[in-house]
């Protein structure tokens, strides 16, 4: 029997880490573990993190799960067949919602004899949270954005805040407190996926069962689209020569997100995620990460040397028109060039909004 783990959250929650974190803990108790990594766009940048770590990995793109519903059922198959998996682990869109009804209740219902659907779980980071709830207090009207974010903990068996390491201990209790006392049938658990601090609280809760899985989600879907489609998806790949005898491909990324930080702040612009991937000439490659506009990139992964060549991805999601996150990108990159001696070549940015969300199955739960 398969055990389907299925993760939800917004976009920079931690998801990925919390992934592959996750597989490894279960790996070392026993269990053979597979993942599968989701997004509207293709050419993932943290696939190629999560097979530098785990054996068994696959990717569903071009749409969320609830839109690629026959496409997540094939790679789970793929795994199963091919690795002799015995447990999977699936992230899906950051920007999407609405799990309970388009992916786990079809699981159950349609593969529920070689399945066994683990509680729907919500990766929360606490600063996101945080920023949504002080906007409510201070009386804004409800964004696109956080009714969104709202959806994903509404429907969540599982709210797993991650990131605890990021927020004093005091602060942090009073979160998963209020979380506690606001989802009553969802269970609530504290986390680190990087530094593995009380990640143990999470795979016990999805071992327990499903609190929350009859849950009905009033969402509307329009602005369920509309929120979706206020995050422009960009995907670039470009190829890197060092003017001199090597670059510093870590540096290199570390100067792209830094200046796209700075742009989106300047413009107001929310980043969901931005992520570049720059794999050196020799094999090796640097990962870096930024999920906060005006904020700090963070360093997945370092590349160990200098190298006269490489060939860089960059992912991005961000609340403006893919246009002017297009033209930011190109700026960020010839900053980098710059200050590390590279000379860049880009393919075309594949830029684009997400499409009205069509799920291919929308079930009520059993006896609604």
């Amino acid at each position: 029997m398969i055990t389907f783990i299925p993760l939800t959250g917004f976009l920079g929650a931690g998801k990925t880490t919390t992934m592959t974190a996750a597989a490894l803990a279960l790996q070392a108790q026993g269990r053979k573990v597979a993942v599968i990594t989701n997004d509207q766009g293709v050419e993932l940048v943290d696939t190629k993190l999560v097979r530098s770590k785990l054996d068994s990995v696959a990717e569903v793109t071009g749409g969320c799960f609830c839109c690629k519903f026959e496409d997540l059922v094939e790679a789970v198959v793929a795994l199963v067949a091919s690795d002799g998996v015995d447990t999977v682990i699936a992230e899906a869109v950051g920007s999407c919602t609405d799990l309970q009804a388009t992916v786990v209740r079809p699981l159950r219902q349609y593969y529920g004899d070689d399945m066994v659907v683990a509680p729907l779980t919500t990766v929360v980071d606490p600063l996101r949270h945080l920023a949504f709830a002080r906007a409510a207090e201070r009386g804004e009207p409800e964004s696109d954005l956080s009714y969104l974010f709202r959806q994903q903990v509404t429907e969540a068996d599982v709210i797993a805040v991650n990131k605890l390491d990021t927020i004093k201990p005091d602060r942090a209790e009073e979160l998963l407190a209020s979380l506690r006392a606001g989802n009553p049938k969802a269970t609530v658990v504290g986390y680190s996926a990087t530094t593995g601090d009380r990640l143990e609280s999470l795979l016990d809760a999805w071992r327990a069962p499903a609190g929350n899985e009859d849950v009905v989600l009033d969402i509307d879907y329009d602005r369920y689209a509309a929120a979706e489609a206020q995050l422009a998806w960009m995907n670039q790949e470009l190829d890197l020569t060092a003017a001199g005898n090597g670059f510093d491909a870590t540096a290199w990324a570390r100067t792209v997100l830094r200046e796209l930080s700075a742009w989106a702040a300047d413009h107001a612009a929310v980043i969901g995620h931005a992520k570049i991937t720059v794999e050196t000439a020799g094999g090796d490659f640097a990962k870096l990460s930024l999920t906060e506009s005006g904020a700090e990139p963070t360093l997945d992964r370092a590349a160990a040397a200098a190298a006269p060549a490489g060939r860089a991805v960059v992912n991005a999601r961000v609340a403006c028109e893919p246009g002017d996150l297009d033209a930011a990108v190109t700026r960020a990159v010839e900053a980098a060039d710059l200050a590390a001696s590279v000379t860049s070549s880009a393919t075309t940015p594949v830029s684009f909004k997400p499409s009205y969300p069509r799920p291919v199955h929308r079930l009520a739960p059993t006896g609604a």
